[in-house]
């Protein structure tokens, strides 16, 4: 069984299956990925996707697919996509593990690299309780 670098909730994959379904017969899904910017440092980025990158990780869930850009994987590992819609804002969000901070305005974050020792160690634990 894989590792998936990132999971989604069904409210993720409900708003990413909208997407697509609003979006043409091209669309495919999303790609998520992180660049630099904000006053924290990085941005998450969000796109449609209608020719996948056989280099991008692909996460699939409740008919949701999700690319993964491959220089963010490291930044995304065990992170889990949201989509939460209140009176002032509609969108995506990230509960990441790698996050060390983030700007007031929560637009942007700081990120490190995954601890892949550590990850390691954590899922040789989950394994043994099995």
């Amino acid at each position: 069984m894989g590792f998936a670098v990132m999971t989604m909730t069904e409210a993720a994959a409900a708003r990413v299956n909208a997407i697509v379904s609003n979006s043409g017969p091209d669309a495919k899904g999303i790609r998520v990925g992180i660049k630099k910017g904000g006053c924290a440092g990085m941005e998450y980025t969000v796109d449609l996707v209608t020719e996948p990158n056989p280099k991008d990780d692909l996460i699939e869930f409740s008919g949701a697919r999700v690319w993964i850009e491959p220089s963010a994987v490291l930044y995304l590992l065990g992170t889990q996509m949201d989509f939460e819609q209140t009176q002032m804002r509609s969108g995506f969000t990230f509960v990441n593990p790698n996050q060390t901070s983030a700007c007031g305005c929560g637009e942007s974050v700081e990120l490190k690299a995954a601890d892949l020792a550590a990850l390691a160690k954590s899922r040789e634990g989950q394994a043994s309780a099995v």
